[in-house]
């Protein structure tokens, strides 16, 4: 397989662009929109050379590449800090229970209370590949890596870190939860709002949506049953994200109503167990199967390969993974299991 991950720059513009046109809607992060696109690129283009490694609020996107057509397949992103350019907001699923002693009977209701919690948390999102290489894992190099990168960058990133996932989008390119919702008060399609929110940020819900929470019961059945429900699409990234560590907590996306999964970052699993090591050799013919990332921001690459270490803690790769990502010997890599 010869995909690699790598740091994306302007060029990457219109494959991006195509790929956005084929996400089906409610998916904010990758909006088919050139110039909500490349606003994105400048900014990762900041990230990316800005030398001072502390926390800031920054967005960093990669792209799978086929390394040996050059075509684009695939992207993700990171977000180091999120609420800092406008609030960050959920809902938060909770209970209220009263008690009448008159009537001996106690009464819980379930409430959506809009919230801004997350506030300041890093995020992984945006991941997406193209329909016709859904195959073969990449789109665990595509997730994995981002993690990589984390631990490659620690201090530029929050400690808590945060993954929404897409609600469900009916045929129609609709929402179920936005229409018994948000969609009341604000007489806009969920694909417009959607759509607004990708380019203009979501300040709009702070101005208009009402700040008492919403009781759960007196939604309809449609918007009620998808509260908290991945895309079907999504349902794969769900289960990766909890073998990472991540948990559903009761935030739910206040457009779709699609679950954000939340972890402390030092916590997630492929960055606790990422190695940092020197290549001894990259020659390797047979070891264990690895994610193996090298560079630093802008230079950044990630590709499956195999790895093993040596007792004086370097490791050996392989010779296809060290052609992918331009290393040899002395070069230094981060990897983890696969």
């Amino acid at each position: 397989m010869s995909f690699r991950l790598r740091a994306a720059h302007p060029d990457d513009l219109e494959p991006l662009y195509e790929m956005a046109k084929l996400t089906g809607g409610g998916f904010t992060n990758l909006p088919p929109d050139r110039n909500a696109l490349r606003a994105k690129l400048e900014r990762t283009e900041a990230a990316f050379t800005r030398e001072e490694n502390t926390l800031a609020d920054e967005q960093f996107v990669l792209v799978l590449e086929n390394a040996q057509t050059g075509d684009v397949r695939g992207t993700c992103q990171l977000m180091t800090q999120v609420g800092q350019r406008w609030p960050f907001y959920s809902y938060r699923k909770t209970t209220l229970t009263q008690h009448s002693q008159e009537l001996e009977r106690t009464v819980r209701a379930d409430l959506l209370s809009l919230v801004t919690d997350l506030e300041g948390s890093c995020e992984v999102g945006g991941l997406f590949l193209h329909p016709s290489e859904r195959a073969g894992g990449l789109g665990l190099l595509l997730a994995r890596s981002r993690y990589l990168f984390i631990a490659m960058h620690r201090d530029r990133f929050a400690d808590r870190i945060l993954a929404e996932l897409r609600g469900i989008i009916d045929e129609r390119g609709g929402s179920p939860f936005w229409d018994g919702v948000a969609g009341r008060f604000f007489g806009m399609s969920f694909q417009d709002a959607d759509y607004f929110n990708a380019i203009n940020g979501n300040q709009f819900i702070a101005d208009l949506m009402p700040k008492h929470p919403v009781y759960i019961a007196m939604l309809d059945d449609d918007a009620r049953d998808v509260i908290g429900m991945p895309h079907p699409t999504g349902r794969a990234a769900m289960r990766m994200l909890e073998n990472e560590g991540f948990r559903y907590d009761g935030y739910v996306d206040i457009f779709d109503g699609g679950p954000t999964m939340t972890a402390r970052t030092d916590d997630v699993k492929s960055i606790r167990e990422s190695r940092r090591a020197k290549i001894a050799s990259a020659s390797l013919d047979i070891g264990d199967r690895a994610i193996i990332a090298a560079g630093t921001l802008g230079s950044f690459r990630s590709a499956f390969g195999m790895r093993e270490f040596r007792p004086d803690g370097t490791v050996e790769i392989d010779h296809r993974s060290a052609r992918l990502l331009g290393v040899g010997e002395g070069d230094e890599v981060w990897s983890v299991a696969r």
